[in-house]
């Protein structure tokens, strides 16, 4: 990955040739009925890619961990490779693979989502609103600067909210963009003064859960990913204070820096300590720790406590920069609504500024690309909430899950899920492979297929199998579930799994599901990476493997 922001390769010439082959992919899932009984030494086309993978997670620092494999052949509907197929694993985000799926079931690819300024009360003359100005949660995640003029979502390989790493980079922009957007439409209205104050109305679905990742808040309203990014450079010399860049700088929360340069080499130790809140809602925040001299910048994330507030603080700024005086209520809490308040704004006469986002598709590429917790972790709270569910609360989102896929005839006692990013999730390769062969005979897999990580190209994929053969060719999910192993001073990868689609060498089209669960490593995030590294060797070994593809 290079060390700037950029935007994204494009992946549409790699799609086509594996749409036309997976009409058949209903059937194809009755057939994989096979592959609990496959053994990793038969056929004989399929030995080489055995004795590979055999050879894989056959490695000594490997020797405690559980493997567990299962690749199909979408061509002629049959197993080639089942390794603990049908027991349990630990997936990490490939759990992803079945929460977006289930949105765009449920949403569509072109599902728009439309986030409304509604003014309570009548303009005056002198442009002065007698009432409030409210802000109408749609629960679009991307209130953000990933919009670009292209009208796609842009990311980074390696995402802002995963914060901390050299790495870590923002899209370039304005992270404000939609809000002060917004501003500028009140503006035009004629509307110069908020006698009320503004709000946001984010009751599509409860506030406050934390996503199991990385602690950010699960909100309807989605600013920036609800995250502050802080990007620490070392000083110039051992023991001076480092300097700090905020964006979106806003009076939600102000930083004091008490940490220090470290020697040059030793490791970072950047964190977030205390955090005071104030009466009126916003967060002032001790950095401590030390960031090596002679270092490169590092962004960290702060996940905002109170998405909410701080989009109402954000907004109220964009507007006193759109020229509109406005304030927000004094008290973080929100008060009941007034007769003729947020609940009662909805007529479009009072309608004074909307955004409309980019098409769903674009959504469920940023969010299985980047692996975002946040984005993942918020669809079942929102298809309930979009869909008109009673149930606002997660469990009605598993439910109509649970509904997609029986409507595919999966067997759901090799799936387990609790949440929608993979922090509490279990599957089997086989169960995964069923669902991946289901998906690929729907209509909409090729906006499926384009949202997938690239190996060795993009996304979470983007440093996993640079250059050999099957990069460019295996569209896959990863997933990463760690623990800390203080005895050891080390971690223990609970979970590593890599799931998706082959284009093989020869032209066929494999699906797989790869996990290692139980691998010890050093700390530090080039010991998860080996696991990665192990696993896309997987994919690559099947690229290899002599399958000869079904002529048409």
């Amino acid at each position: 990955m290079t060390q700037s922001p950029r935007r994204p390769a494009r992946t549409a010439p790699l799609v086509a040739p594996l749409v036309a082959p997976l009409v058949a992919g209903l059937a194809a899932a009755l057939a994989l009925s096979q592959l609990a009984s496959a053994q990793t030494t038969a056929p004989a086309a399929a030995g080489t890619l055995a004795e590979r993978v055999q050879q894989i997670i056959g490695r000594p620092e490997l020797r405690h961990a559980i493997a567990g494999v299962a690749i199909y052949s979408l061509d002629t509907h049959t197993p080639l490779l089942a390794i603990n197929a049908d027991k349990l694993f630990v997936p990490g985000s490939t759990t992803k693979l079945l929460t977006m799926a289930t949105a765009l079931d449920a949403l569509g690819a072109d599902y728009r989502f439309h986030t409304r300024v509604y003014r309570t009360g009548p303009i005056a003359p002198d442009g002065t609103v007698n009432g409030d100005l409210v802000l109408v949660a749609s629960g679009d995640p991307d209130l953000s600067a990933r919009i670009t003029a292209a009208d796609t979502l842009a990311f980074t390989d390696e995402d802002h909210s995963y914060g901390g790493s050299v790495d870590t980079r923002a899209v370039p922009g304005d992270p404000l963009l939609v809000l002060r957007e917004l501003a500028r439409q009140v503006a035009a209205h004629h509307i110069r003064r908020v006698r009320g104050a503004v709000r946001v109305d984010a009751s599509l679905f409860p506030q406050g859960d934390r996503e199991l990742g990385t602690g950010v808040v699960i909100s309807p309203i989605v600013v920036n990913d609800n995250v502050v990014d802080v990007t620490v450079t070392p000083g110039r010399t051992t023991a001076a204070a480092p300097t700090i860049a905020v964006a979106p700088a806003t009076p939600y929360v102000r930083f004091r820096v008490q940490a220090t340069t470290g020697a040059a080499g030793t490791a970072a130790s950047i964190a977030f300590g205390a955090d005071s809140a104030l009466p009126d809602g916003s967060h002032i925040v001790t950095i401590t720790g030390a960031a090596p001299a002679g270092g490169s910048p590092v962004l960290y994330s702060y996940p905002v406590p109170d998405p909410r507030r701080f989009a109402e603080v954000a907004f109220t700024e964009a507007l006193d920069e759109a020229g509109v005086t406005a304030h927000v209520t004094r008290t973080a809490a929100p008060a009941p609504p007034r007769a003729g308040g947020a609940r009662a704004a909805r007529d479009a006469a009072d309608l004074v500024a909307e955004h409309v986002s980019l098409p769903f598709a674009q959504e469920v590429k940023v969010t299985l690309k980047v692996s975002q917790n946040l984005h993942a972790s918020m669809m079942p709270y929102l298809l309930s909430a979009v869909r008109g569910h009673a149930d606002s609360a997660p469990q009605a989102g598993f439910d109509m899950e649970r509904g997609f896929l029986e409507r595919a005839k999966l067997d759901l006692s090799g799936a387990v899920q609790s949440d929608g990013a993979g922090g509490a999730a279990a599957f089997t390769p086989e169960f995964m492979v069923r669902f991946l062969t289901y998906m690929a005979s729907r209509p909409d897999y090729a906006v499926y297929l384009r949202a997938l990580p690239i190996l060795g190209r993009d996304g979470t994929l983007a440093k996993i199998q640079v250059g050999v053969p099957a990069a460019g060719h295996v569209f896959a999910k990863t997933g990463t579930f760690v623990s800390d192993d203080a005895l050891n001073r080390a971690l223990l990868v609970n979970g590593k799994g890599l799931a998706g689609y082959i284009t093989t060498a020869s032209g066929a089209h494999l699906v797989f599901a790869a996990y290692l669960n139980n691998v010890s490593v050093p700390r530090g995030p080039k010991g998860a990476e080996s696991v990665g590294e192990a696993l896309g060797e997987i994919a690559a070994a099947a690229y290899d493997a002599a399958v000869p593809p079904v002529r048409q």
